[in-house]
C-alpha cells in the first residue's frame, strides 16, 4: 500500500493533536463518548472474558501465550482468545494452525485475519473486537503476556465484584531483557509446541495506569464506544506498527487511568528483537 504524502502529514498532525489532548490540553467534553451507566447488570456466571492479542512476526512469543492457556486452563470463567494476524506472516499462521487443533476446557480460539496495514494500526483490531464482544470483560493485551497457574480464575473473581469501566493488573511479572540466543527464544523458534516458562527468571513490576497490554475494559463499555472508534487516525491503516499513543487517548476518552487489580500471576516476556521493528524469524515446519 502506497501512502500519499498528504495522508501521511494528515495522520501525523492528527496523532500529535490527540497526544496533546490526552495530556489535558484539550477539553475532554469535546470528544467524550456516550458511556453506559455505572450501575450495570451483574456479570455472567461463570464470567465471560475475551482476551485480544495482535501478532506480527512475534510468533515465538505467541507460542508461549497460547501454551499458557493449555497448561493453566481457567476453571471459573469462560475465555475467548482472539488473535489478530496477517496471512502474510506465515510463521504466525503455522502457530495458529497448530493451536487450533488443541481443545482446551473453557477456552475458545478465535483467529481474526487482517491485511497487514490494518493489523499495524492496532486500534483497528481492538475496535473491531470491542464492538463485537459478547464477553463481560475484554482484555486488550500483547502476545508477550502469559497466563500462569490460577491467574485467570483470580482475575475473574476480582472482575465479578468490579464495576469500573477500565481496570488493569497493578503487579505483573517481567523477565530480564531476552536476546535472540536465549533458550526461551530459541526453543520457541522450533516447530510449534506447548511450551512452559522458567518462572524463576521473572521479577515483579508495578504499573499505575492501564497501559499497553494491560487494559481490561467492561464489556458494555466496549460495545458502546469501541476502541477510539471515532478518532479517524486510529481507524486508518498504517505502514507499520507505531508507538501506542492510542492507549493514552483511550484512557482520556474514558476519563480514567483505570482501577488497579490485585491479581499478579501474569508474566510478560521482555525481548530485544521487535517484530514491529522489522525483525523476522523462521520456525521449523512440523513433519
Amino acid at each position: 500500500m502506497q501512502s500519499h504524502p498528504v495522508s501521511v502529514v494528515r495522520d501525523f498532525i492528527e496523532e500529535q493533536f490527540f497526544r496533546c489532548a490526552a495530556s489535558g490540553l484539550v477539553p475532554r467534553r469535546l470528544f467524550k463518548p456516550r458511556l453506559p451507566d455505572r450501575d450495570r447488570q451483574a456479570s455472567s456466571q461463570p464470567l465471560k472474558l475475551e482476551i485480544v492479542s495482535h501478532c506480527w512476526k512475534y510468533g515465538r512469543l505467541l507460542n508461549y501465550q497460547l501454551s499458557s492457556l493449555i497448561l493453566h486452563p481457567p476453571q471459573d470463567c469462560r475465555v475467548t482468545m482472539t488473535v489478530f494476524h496477517c496471512p502474510d506472516d506465515r510463521d504466525t499462521g503455522r502457530i495458529l494452525d497448530y493451536f487450533a487443533g488443541e481443545t482446551v476446557p473453557n477456552v475458545t480460539w478465535n483467529w481474526q485475519a487482517l491485511d497487514k496495514e490494518r493489523l499495524f494500526r492496532r486500534s483497528i483490531g481492538r475496535n473491531q473486537a470491542a464492538l463485537a464482544t459478547q464477553a463481560d470483560w475484554i482484555w486488550f493485551t500483547d502476545c508477550d503476556v502469559t497466563f500462569q497457574a490460577g491467574a485467570l480464575d483470580s482475575l475473574a473473581a476480582e472482575l465479578s465484584e468490579c464495576d469500573a469501566m477500565l481496570t488493569f493488573p497493578q503487579i505483573h511479572q517481567v523477565s530480564e531483557m531476552l536476546h535472540p540466543d536465549d533458550p526461551i527464544i530459541t526453543e520457541a523458534e522450533q516447530a510449534p509446541a506447548v511450551l512452559d516458562l522458567d518462572l524463576s527468571r521473572f521479577e515483579p513490576e508495578r504499573r499505575e495506569k492501564a497501559v499497553g497490554g494491560l487494559q481490561i475494559v467492561r464489556g458494555d463499555v466496549a460495545r458502546a464506544i469501541g476502541y477510539c472508534a471515532n478518532i479517524g487516525v486510529y481507524q486508518r491503516p498504517a505502514k507499520g506498527f507505531g508507538n501506542t499513543w492510542e492507549d493514552r487517548t483511550f484512557r482520556w476518552l474514558l476519563g480514567t487511568h483505570g482501577e488497579p487489580l490485585n491479581t499478579s500471576s501474569f508474566y510478560r516476556i521482555r525481548h530485544a528483537p521487535k517484530g514491529r521493528k522489522g525483525s523476522d524469524f523462521r520456525i521449523q515446519a512440523q513433519d
